[in-house]
């Protein structure tokens, strides 16, 4: 199962696929005893696509029976032992794909030529993912984190290990003694080849980069290296070595500290919005502006879900399950926004106060 949406990744699941591209998307459930539903209701969703193959008189029958079998492959891949919030299946003719997402999705089953993501790119943004390097004289490792989890990433060819060095005695002789570990030319070295992979991993992945290690390690690279110069940096050695659950431990009050940080500076350009009269709130205002790109920043907070419908000009509140429902019309209004280049931030559940669930600051 995928959870990683890089800009390529993203950028092929966009690209247009021979009709039908089918996307099943379902709510999972990390924990007993919410989880006990999930492979009933994973089931019946590939049973409604493959129902809604069935029924369409534009997929023809070999179509159909392919489609169904890449439908059969993705669903004999998930493993709900992993589920986070939500499961995503894309099905086209000769391939299929399953996302796991850490927020939650409407039940829905869509045939179109191209699949559904904004979901997925709403999942991204609210998990606001970041890299974690953590370097030792002898090996650097990669994480990958967001929402409160930190795993290994073996992307770019982490970890990496310096191969052991031979003891020099005639070098020791002419020295007098060995030379500081992080002064060794050797150690050097292997810090710049390993900020040079860390590049190259944000070239393709790129995110808000942290790196631990032991401070004379910290500064080899802030003095050779070119990746580091943005990041944060942490002096916490024995991470390299270490677990994901130090290293989350090691950025935790980092990451806090921020979070504060960025709730404080997005009330404050609220208020300023205010007083300059280009703040919007409201899923009506805000659908409308995303669309006509207006909107500059866009605020949201974590849980706030709301199901509207279209009637032509405006949306109204609408029920789930309503014909002309969209369940996920706030994924919709941040996948818009993200599109035309807006700031997107989401905040604590109440954060926004009297906004009810969702504001912005507008271009004009």
């Amino acid at each position: 199962m995928e959870h990683d949406l890089s800009p390529s990744a993203l950028a092929e699941l966009r690209r247009p696929r021979p009709y039908p591209a089918v996307s099943v998307l379902t709510p999972t459930h990390r924990r007993e005893p919410d989880n006990a539903g999930d492979p009933v209701r994973l089931r019946n969703a590939v049973a409604e696509a493959k129902k809604q193959l069935e029924q369409d008189p534009a997929v023809t029958r070999d179509r159909r029976m392919e489609v169904s079998r890449e439908l059969d492959r993705a669903l004999a891949e998930v493993d709900l032992t992993y589920a986070e919030d939500g499961l995503a299946i894309f099905a086209a003719p000769g391939e299929h794909q399953v996302w796991t997402l850490a927020r939650s999705v409407p039940e829905r089953v869509v045939l179109s030529d191209t699949f559904l993501t904004r979901n997925l790119v709403a999942a991204q943004a609210a998990e606001r993912p970041f890299w974690v390097l953590s370097v030792a004289a002898d090996r650097v490792t990669l994480w990958s984190g967001g929402a409160g989890r930190i795993v290994e990433d073996r992307t770019g060819g982490f970890p990496m290990d310096r191969p052991p060095l031979d003891f020099d005695p005639e070098r020791q002789e002419r020295i007098g003694d060995a030379p500081s570990t992080f002064r060794d030319e050797n150690t050097r070295r292997f810090l710049r080849d390993a900020d040079t992979e860390m590049g190259r991993v944000l070239r393709a992945h790129p995110r808000p980069l942290y790196v631990t290690g032991p401070q004379p390690a910290l500064s080899v690279l802030e003095e050779t290296g070119n990746t580091v110069r943005d990041a944060v940096l942490i002096p916490h050695g024995g991470l390299a070595h270490g677990t994901a659950e130090a290293v989350r431990q090691a950025v935790a009050p980092i990451l806090d500290d921020e979070a504060r940080g960025s709730v404080e500076d997005v009330a404050r350009e609220l208020d300023a919005a205010r007083g300059r009269k280009d703040f919007a709130a409201g899923v009506d205002e805000l659908w409308e502006s995303a669309h006509t790109g207006r909107v500059r920043l866009l605020a949201v907070e974590e849980n706030f879900k709301v199901t509207m419908r279209e009637d032509g000009e405006h949306l109204l509140p609408a029920h789930d399950g309503d014909l002309d429902a969209r369940e996920d019309i706030v994924d919709e209004i941040v996948e818009q926004c993200l599109e035309t280049g807006a700031d997107v931030r989401f905040v604590p559940d109440g954060a926004l106060g009297e906004a009810e669930g969702i504001a912005g600051v507008l271009r004009y």
